[in-house]
């Protein structure tokens, strides 16, 4: 199933911001006033260095963390503050999470079949043990683990099954969107094109919307249909996978690129990696606005800057 750009933003995520108060004197800004939405079956990429905010953005969204300020809307629900019960139920079934570490994620003493109905036992899904088990096999199946795998522990799995089984999780309560916060870091390269081809046929299946939080970028080029770029908790420049990939603006998205290593060993060899500095670059963040280029892509930046890099 294709994105739908025709229909309502499945998210809507405006002027974001998230502190945390390390000290009466210090306050770390981990996420300083973003802006972006997702449409219904679209995967929208979130790239940067470890540090930027990424997985913050994600954790906020999922009201994980209480966002400091700013408004988040989910599927025309208001998630940014105080919700009402009935809300908080509709954001608990409807918006799921992939975490980043498979073994962490995952309860040891419990069997995966118990981790995996969770989230159906606590939102009374299921009329009895027979539907419940029957759940679990079907949604396991759909990940490509089979039956008798349900009676297992995380620790009788390999690093890319545990992944599956995170992933069965997040798919069992049949959700709009999926967070996918840096999913395949952890795994081999050729289990990380296991998984993410799976999560694109689950997709066209189901419709379920990703925020892919990754700084792989090759990966990030092959899963998303839009990408925005963080630096230093600044969403710098957002638009589609092409735009990005064929024309960046911003002087730190050209630098994220020019690092990408080639696999043509002639090609790599004259390949030459752009330097940036923000501290030297000149440039200030807090002063940007966003600056549309073309059709759905933004940077943020002030006119001089704007100016001179178009």
């Amino acid at each position: 199933m294709a994105a739908n750009y025709n229909s309502e933003p499945l998210l809507q995520v405006k002027g974001l911001k998230q502190y945390f108060h390390v000290s009466r004197t210090f306050t770390v800004k981990a996420v300083e006033n973003v802006d972006f939405v997702i449409y219904p079956g679209e995967t929208y990429g979130l790239v940067g260095e470890s540090g930027s905010g990424k997985s913050t953005i994600g954790r906020s969204v999922i009201r994980l963390y209480d966002p400091t300020a700013g408004t988040i809307r989910f599927n025309g629900m208001d998630i940014s503050g105080k919700m009402k019960t009935a809300d908080q139920r509709a954001l608990r079934t409807q918006m799921q999470m992939i975490f980043q570490d498979p073994m962490a994620s995952l309860n040891p003493r419990k069997k995966v079949e118990d981790i995996i109905a969770e989230g159906l036992d606590i939102h009374h899904v299921c009329k009895s043990s027979a539907e419940r088990s029957e759940m679990v096999r079907a949604i396991l199946a759909k990940v490509g683990l089979a039956p008798e795998h349900a009676g297992r522990y995380p620790h009788q799995f390999s690093g890319g099954q545990r992944q599956r089984v995170g992933i069965a999780r997040a798919l069992v309560m049949n959700p709009k969107l999926i967070i996918a916060d840096e999913c395949i870091s952890a795994l081999d390269v050729s289990i990380q094109a296991q998984v993410v081809n799976l999560m694109k046929d689950i997709q066209e299946e189901t419709g379920t919307a990703y925020l892919f939080i990754a700084h792989d970028l090759s990966m990030v080029k092959y899963i998303s249909d839009r990408i925005g770029v963080l630096h230093l908790g600044h969403l710098l420049e957002t638009g589609t996978t092409d735009e990005i990939f064929a024309h960046p603006v911003h002087p730190y998205t050209r630098s994220l690129l020019s690092a990408i290593p080639a696999p043509n060993p002639v090609v790599e060899k004259q390949r030459v990696a752009e330097g940036y500095d923000y501290k030297t670059s000149g440039i200030d963040y807090d002063k940007g606005t966003n600056h549309l280029v073309e059709g759905t892509h933004y940077v943020k930046c002030t006119d001089e800057e704007f100016a001179a890099w178009v």
